[in-house]
């Protein structure tokens, strides 16, 4: 890293030695940084490298321990978001924040430091959607919109502030491939009109797409920066990492007719005003099979997956079907009993207990289905804590679980350990089937290889595996054949090998059939 001053080279925001402490935590360690008028800057790092706590300092949700930040060559202290709006930051965050009962432009008035009319909200929301290519109905309601409308939302709310700079995290993790190259497209305007980007993502071949510098953050210290155009999704990997990210071999192992996984017809209504109906859902998987369901967000991943756990039941047995028998009526448990194995999409609260130490957890999830190992006693049952820590360690060791002591609680294990964490402790019971969702979701790099690994070395173990994800990447990497949830649909799986980014991009759009190889064919 060349040494900066500020002002060098047409610089809007500059950072100096911008450290953040939290007890004997130093999240972010003298950091120095550079942002220039009129480019895309990417932030990279893995799960706990410090990104999420330097973007909250500029935006003024975390304040300093020590350190500058300089703004169009002044020091300036941002104590809060509103500061950081009044001087030109704005931030469009991973996990959005709006209400689905409002509509499009009263969500956008709830953000807004001045007093203007819903009305006239409106009016400029349509505007600004339409010269950014952006487009939105600022009268419709949020809950009647897809995941891609509604981070346009976030997107045009905060251009309404008029920012100089614009941090997004992680912006594609919920779009189609055309979704995203819409998005592309708006940043590159941005970019012309002389504002800035800081982009966080995950997804490398993006970064080299669109970026035109890079700062890598590693244990929250500056390792380097680079021009992405320039480096390979493996080299800008192991600047991340510090070693070589493993690569995901998948071979393929025997398929065999054996069905593990099987649902028929399957429909199950919305259970909330904002949910989705599962409509007709069929679904065969056999052993040594891993099938991948793709799909943005809110088309019904969440249904399926708690209707395929047991966390919601149906009420014929045979619309569910695990190890051959009919489980539509039984819970999680006992389909856990049948060699089972969920793994859901959110980590804290439904995965995990955040407050709960990682072998506690361990109890929780496992109490029912590993009892002869894990209790002890009569009727009044007491925890072999002995048997439960030894899992635990073995688990760790597997799945390379890196944390601050020896059975620390889940909230102090970063996004990529915890979810590595709870992975390990479903694939420990080497189940026959395993369903998860998600299962890489806001993961780095090396942590996302060593899950995506895991899981097709359980199918090759011959268990059955269904991967429900946003990310088509991992799709591609993980699946032996690939299906398409829309509105609660499920398209017919096919070989991988015969699917495109394209045409899986059309299934979750909405077009089907014999159509979207005609769409696919016209998009070359």
């Amino acid at each position: 890293m060349t040494d900066q001053q500020p002002g060098h080279g047409n610089c809007l925001l500059e950072v100096r030695g911008l450290t953040k402490v939290f007890g004997e935590l130093r999240a972010n360690d003298g950091i120095d940084l550079e942002i220039k008028s009129n480019e895309i800057h990417a932030l990279l790092g893995e799960n706990g490298a410090g990104k999420s706590t330097l973007v909250k300092m500029l935006f003024g949700s975390l304040e300093p321990t020590s350190g500058q930040i300089f703004w169009k060559d002044k020091p300036v202290r941002i104590t809060s978001p509103g500061q950081a709006r009044a001087l030109g930051i704005g931030m469009v965050f991973q996990h959005f924040s709006l209400f689905e009962a409002l509509t499009v432009a009263e969500n956008i008035a709830l953000s807004m430091d001045q007093d203007v009319s819903i009305e006239g909200i409106a009016e400029q929301a349509a505007v600004l959607s339409r010269e950014y290519g952006l487009p939105l109905d600022p009268h419709a309601h949020v809950a009647d919109l897809s995941v891609g409308e509604r981070q346009r939302i976030e997107i045009v709310r905060t251009l309404l502030q008029n920012p100089e700079l614009i941090i997004l995290d992680e912006p594609t993790s919920v779009l189609t491939p055309q979704e995203a190259d819409r998005l592309f497209e708006t940043l590159a305007k941005i970019r012309a009109e002389g504002r800035s980007v800081l982009y966080i993502s995950h997804r490398l071949e993006e970064v080299q797409r669109i970026c035109d510098r890079a700062t890598v953050l590693r244990h929250g210290k500056l390792t380097g920066a680079c021009d992405p155009r320039l480096e390979t999704p493996a080299s800008l990997a192991t600047m991340m990492v510090g070693s070589e990210v493993k690569s995901v071999s998948n071979a393929g192992g025997a398929i065999t007719d054996e069905i593990l996984i099987e649902t028929r017809n399957l429909s199950a209504p919305a259970r909330t005003p904002f949910a989705v109906s599962l409509k007709e859902v069929n679904l065969k998987v056999r052993r040594g099979e891993i099938i991948g369901i793709a799909g943005v967000a809110g088309n019904g991943q969440s249904e399926l997956f708690d209707v395929l756990s047991g966390e919601e039941t149906v009420p014929d047995p045979d619309d569910v079907r695990i190890c051959g028998t009919g489980v539509g009526r039984m819970g999680i448990s006992a389909r856990r009993l049948l060699g089972a194995g969920f793994v859901p999409e959110e980590r804290h609260g439904h995965a995990a207990v955040s407050d709960m130490t990682l072998s506690q957890n361990m109890v929780l999830a496992r109490h029912h289905s590993d009892a002869d190992v894990f209790l002890t006693g009569g009727p009044l049952k007491i925890i072999r804590y002995d048997a439960v820590k030894k899992a635990s360690e073995r688990i760790v060791r597997e799945m390379d679980v890196r944390m601050s002591g020896e059975d620390p609680v889940a909230s102090s294990l970063s996004g990529g350990n915890l979810q590595k964490f709870i992975v390990g402790r479903e694939l420990d019971r080497q189940p026959s089937v395993l369903i998860v969702n998600q299962p890489t979701w806001g993961v780095d790099a090396g942590a996302a290889s060593r899950i995506r690994q895991a899981l097709i070395d359980l199918a090759e173990s011959g268990s059955a595996v269904v991967v429900i994800s946003q990310d088509l990447d991992e799709i591609f990497e993980v699946a032996t054949s690939i299906a398409v949830l829309n509105e609660g649909a499920l398209s017919e799986a096919e070989p991988a090998s015969m699917m495109t980014l394209e045409r899986i991009g059309l299934l979750m759009g909405g077009i089907h059939g014999e159509d979207t190889k005609v769409e696919a064919q016209h998009a070359h």
